[in-house]
């Protein structure tokens, strides 16, 4: 066997059936029944639409608020930041730093927490500290610097 001599088995692949060209390809309707919207051309049915039964995201109840000025933030603890520090053995983690070590993303704001323990002598960039955060970073000799 050879990849040039390499085929389908046999009857396991067919052609598709060529529709609306002509008497010898399927009749006159060409497979789309007799009359009504869908035989037409430029048919289009509607997102959603169920044939006329209530649609999925109309059975569905409404809930929940989504609040448009609400800043989210990117949590980031001081034991992540502890690990970045010691694999990068940088002075400074930079919200750049952290981006292309895959902790936050292009758009995230990051806000840094004060689960665990930090080590390291380091100054950290973010958008956002808790207290807890800002005392432990200066405790242990660096800076928290918001940035906007």
């Amino acid at each position: 066997m050879k990849l040039h001599t390499l085929k389908p088995a046999a009857g396991s692949t067919k052609n598709n059936k060529r529709l609306g060209r002509g008497q010898g390809s399927g009749g006159s309707t060409a497979g789309r029944g007799h009359k009504g919207a869908q035989s037409r051309s430029g048919y289009h049915k509607k997102f959603g639409f169920e044939g006329g039964q209530m649609p999925l995201q109309r059975r569905i109840p409404k809930f929940g608020f989504k609040n448009n000025n609400k800043i989210y933030f990117k949590a980031i603890n001081l034991d992540v930041l502890e690990e970045l520090a010691k694999k990068t053995k940088t002075a400074a983690i930079s919200l750049q730093l952290m981006m292309e070590n895959g902790i936050v993303g292009k758009n995230d704001k990051v806000k840094v927490l004060g689960r665990g323990e930090l080590k390291s002598n380091v100054s950290v960039e973010a958008h956002a500290f808790s207290a807890t955060a800002t005392k432990a970073i200066e405790n242990a000799g660096g800076s928290a610097t918001t940035v906007k």
